[in-house]
């Protein structure tokens, strides 16, 4: 399965598979969905947004990759992943994050840093941990979703594979 740069005729399918994770609310720290004029702007505004491409060529899954801050910490990546709800389990996942790793390396970040990763969240800090990203720690409480307040993990990982 190809992973590309997204384009303009992505973004309808893009905000799609974006909304399902901001609903669902134990993943992103996002609350409110993107409209296709907002995903425009979102989109174009990360250092790299990639797409993972079924054969006829539509998004199942995408990744937005941007700096984790600024200056002397400029070198740390950031990431966000989003599988298409009935994609999910089939190694997009996996297929992403592999990806936004040698892009991110190909523009000069270091290291890639995940602030927020929720700890219920076991698929994702499986394939984190698989993939050979550190566990730094935990913060308690620090993401709210429906049911409440929800510990976070923070992951990082050099970029070079």
């Amino acid at each position: 399965m190809p992973v590309r740069e997204y384009t303009a005729a992505d973004l309808p399918q893009l905000c799609k598979i974006w909304n399902e994770v901001v609903r669902a609310g134990d993943a992103f720290p996002q609350t409110n969905e993107l409209a296709v004029k907002e995903a425009a702007e979102f989109f174009a505004a990360q250092s790299y947004t990639g797409v993972a491409v079924d054969e006829q060529n539509a998004p199942v899954g995408l990744y937005i990759l941007h700096p984790n801050n600024i200056g002397r910490c400029g070198h740390l990546a950031n990431a966000s992943y989003a599988v298409r709800a009935n994609c999910r389990g089939q190694g997009v996942g996996e297929l992403l994050v592999r990806h936004c790793l040698k892009t991110a390396a190909e523009k000069g970040f270091k290291i890639l840093q995940f602030n927020a990763v929720v700890a219920q969240n076991t698929a994702a800090r499986r394939l984190y941990e698989k993939l050979g990203f550190t566990l730094l720690g935990t913060v308690p409480g620090g993401f709210l979703a429906p049911q409440g307040y929800l510990d976070i993990c923070l992951y990082y990982r050099k970029t070079e594979m």
